[in-house]
């Protein structure tokens, strides 16, 4: 029987890990050689796009190594740090951008974000040594962001994560335990795989398997593929060329013990599943991944330990549950109903009703456990604590998926959604150091690992084939935080508000840049993701100011969203009064950046109609890679992860080069840029780029005549119109994947062909 794998990323992944760092590397000389000094230049001369589109597109395959502080806590979208780097600098510094970028940097100044996320622009800017401004209407990116940037004692803090690990190892770690399959040791789990199980009116229960294959020998991390019976649930491992049609416990077929989305029970009941449950769906433990210390210990010892479920492991998760019925009810398991949503709406498909649906009984046991601990760490190291917890319990759910080619936990977040699996990866509570993922020792790592950065940030580069870690001495990430815009003009001042810059504005003329990625419409549901983990936070840190509301969602986000009735008229009004209130409070000629990508050429019309309503200028549009090739998000799909950046100014401003080129010449330049760089441009890449380009070219030719009083209708059918007007007049032509002269490419002619 042929078991189908998936592949995490595809081979344009990891070449761009190899030739995107290396070639990045190389052209640091060549790039200090070409690129000219100009004493008076700004960002739109200076920034170099062949230098920052290698680095960033490394950056992207490998986030967490290159910049660890975005462990700090789960943000969805992040840009490369490496982009608001080069940004900055290219403004900052008129020296030829490869010449300084690994260079130390103080600058005196103010950058403001009024759409902070997950705060990259924000750590980037106080890196270099400027005050910053930030704003999101998120309580969870007003929370993320002062973590990131607060100093923290990482001796303390991860002293007190150890303390807490093992105090909760204490009352919870035999029910992480199993009877080691080869020796008979006990050993411990690292996960458990549960399977839906539907039972009918008339008692017949199914599971719910969509294939056998519970792991898999995908990139080698294990020897034997292990398979699943739906009929018996037994356990079996095979080798690569072993014969396995029938399953030796009950004979049964494996692939035809799977289950579609309906079928007719035995006794004639239609059946549908994760469609209007009334209650959440139940999970039937079939197998676990486990470590066994002296079987791992021998030399000919292969791969990972699975096993079936026994009895004693179902024993084990018995006494789990009868500890969770005694204790009765915590403080901190979130009880709020599941709000309905574009997203939150899948789950409430299949019957969650409330938050702490979402965890069966051992976890929830052990996570009130482990938060009492918190509660109760020393004060200096709490809050930087109580985000470990809020950021681990993504991996502490019935809605975790086991990666069954990487062999590891995807968190429910693997989609920027809520995806409902038919089979459910619970991962260890406390976790063993070094082994497995999704558990708080994991997690308090990985925290001391950020803040260890922000202590002492650097670059990374590729030198004689081999990654290398550039320290930066000099430059930090720490803040002082204020209060008031007053007190702004500090150095390292930061101030950060939780609510909207279109509400609570900001005097004219006190940021000296913008940099900011704003949301994309629809694109993620920020709040309704986020609402999941700050019902649990906020249990944790009652006294924090701005988690009073029972949600994040807020009146003034700035998103589409189809359930609440957020079109795009409401999207494109928010997103147009933060642009005006961002301009407002930017010094004259000073810039606003912002990244952008989407597929749909008509969406561009919200920056257009925000860009005009705000007076910006627009300037110039770069691109460069914000996503990786290999993403489950647009990994074998036409999407781009390539972003244009947008770069406006406050008037006034001088007119800056000459703007009648036509849009296929600036395309093969910006293509050129990508594949200098060692970078696959796709036909994806290429449209997005085009479209960027078509958009600042609408900013421009409506410029002179628009009226930001008209309905906002009005505005939005006019840049529509101008859109594809312009699109028209230089159609795009045939366009084709262009691979760098070193994979054997075709010419650049064959990127944009009339």
């Amino acid at each position: 029987m042929a078991v189908a794998r998936k592949t995490l990323a595809d081979d344009h992944a990891r070449q761009d890990v190899q030739s995107g760092e290396q070639r990045a590397s190389a052209l640091y000389a060549e790039r200090r050689r070409v690129q000219p000094y100009c004493p008076e230049a700004k960002m739109e001369v200076n920034y170099d796009e062949t230098l920052i589109a290698g680095l960033a597109a490394a950056e992207k395959q490998v986030q967490q190594s290159y910049r660890p502080i975005i462990a700090v806590h789960k943000w969805f979208a992040r840009r490369p740090g490496t982009l608001f780097r080069g940004l900055a600098l290219a403004e900052l510094d008129q020296r030829p951008l490869a010449e300084h970028f690994f260079e130390s940097h103080d600058f005196d100044g103010v950058c403001l974000d009024p759409f902070q996320g997950g705060g990259t622009a924000m750590f980037e800017a106080n890196r270099l040594g400027l005050s910053v401004i930030g704003y999101d209407t998120n309580p969870m990116s007003r929370w993320l962001v002062e973590r990131e940037l607060e100093p923290l004692d990482v001796a303390l803090f991860v002293a007190e994560g150890e303390r807490i690990a093992t105090a909760v190892e204490a009352k919870v770690g035999e029910f992480y335990k199993t009877r080691c399959g080869e020796c008979g040791d006990e050993a411990t789990v690292k996960f458990f795989l549960w399977v839906k199980s539907h039972v009918c009116e008339c008692g017949r229960e199914r599971h719910l398997f969509t294939g056998p294959l519970a792991a898999g020998r995908g990139m080698k991390r294990h020897t034997h593929d292990v398979l699943v019976c739906g009929a018996c649930l037994e356990v079996h491992q095979y080798l690569p060329d072993g014969e396995h049609e029938d399953c030796p416990g009950c004979g049964a077929r494996y692939e035809e013990t799977t289950t579609p989305n309906s079928w007719t029970c035995e006794c004639g009941r239609d059946i549908r599943i994760g469609r209007d449950a009334e209650e959440p769906p139940r999970h039937t433990l079939f197998a676990l991944e486990y470590h066994c210390d002296r079987c791992k210990g021998r030399k000919e010892r292969r791969g990972r330990f699975f096993k079936g479920a026994d009895d004693e492991d179902h024993a084990r998760f018995a006494k789990a549950r009868r500890c969770f019925e005694a204790l009765g009810i915590s403080q901190y398991w979130p009880d709020d109903p599941i709000p309905a949503g574009d997203e939150s709406g899948r789950l409430l498909r299949w019957g969650y009703r409330r938050w702490q649906d979402l965890h069966n009984e051992r976890q929830l046991f052990g996570l009130a456990a482990l938060a009492e601990e918190v509660a109760g760490a020393a004060e200096a190291v709490r809050p930087a604590l109580a985000t470990v917890y809020s950021d681990f319990i993504r991996y502490q759910n019935m809605v975790c998926r086991y990666d069954t080619a990487a062999l590891k936990v995807l968190d429910v977040f693997s989609i920027h959604g809520f995806p409902v699996a038919r089979v459910q990866c619970e991962s260890a509570l406390v976790g063993l150091p070094r082994i497995g993922s999704g558990g708080w020792r994991h997690f308090v790592a990985k925290y001391a690992s950020a803040k260890a950065y922000c202590e002492k940030p650097y670059e990374t580069t590729w030198s004689n084939g081999r990654k290398t870690r550039v320290a930066v001495p000099g430059e930090r990430i720490a803040a002082e935080f204020v209060d008031s815009v007053a007190d702004i003009g500090r150095k390292r001042a930061a101030l950060l508000r939780c609510g909207s810059l279109a509400v609570e504005p900001l005097p004219e003329g006190c940021a000296d840049l913008c940099l900011t990625d704003p949301p994309y419409f629809s694109n993620v549901q920020y709040s309704e993701l986020m609402d999941y983990l700050y019902a649990w936070l906020r249990r944790l840190m009652p006294e924090t100011a701005f988690f009073t509301p029972a949600t994040t969602r807020s009146e003034n986000e700035v998103t589409g969203n189809t359930t609440n009735g957020h079109g795009i008229a409401t999207f494109v009004g928010r997103l147009s009064g933060v642009y005006v209130a961002a301009a407002r409070a930017l010094k004259p000629g000073a810039p606003f950046v912002f990244t952008y990508h989407h597929n749909d050429p008509l969406s561009y019309a919200a920056l257009v109609v925000a860009v005009l309503d705000a007076g910006l200028v627009p300037i110039t549009t770069l691109a460069c890679p914000s996503e990786m090739r290999g993403s489950i998000h647009i990994n074998a799909s036409k999407s781009s992860r390539v972003d244009s950046v947008f770069v406006l100014r406050k008037p006034p401003v001088d007119e800056v080069g000459d703007r009648n080129v036509p849009f296929a010449e600036r395309l093969r330049e910006h293509v050129q840029h990508l594949l200098d760089a060692g970078l696959r441009v796709s036909v994806g890449d290429q449209r997005c780029i085009r479209y960027g380009l078509v958009a600042e070219e609408a900013m421009r030719s409506l410029a002179p005549s628009w009226d930001s009083a008209e309905p906002i209708e009005a505005r939005m059918e006019l840049a529509r119109s101008t859109l594809i007007a312009l699109d028209e007049q230089e159609p795009a032509g045939q366009l084709s994947e262009v691979v760098p002269p070193q994979e054997q490419a075709p010419q650049l002619e064959l990127v944009a062909s009339r």
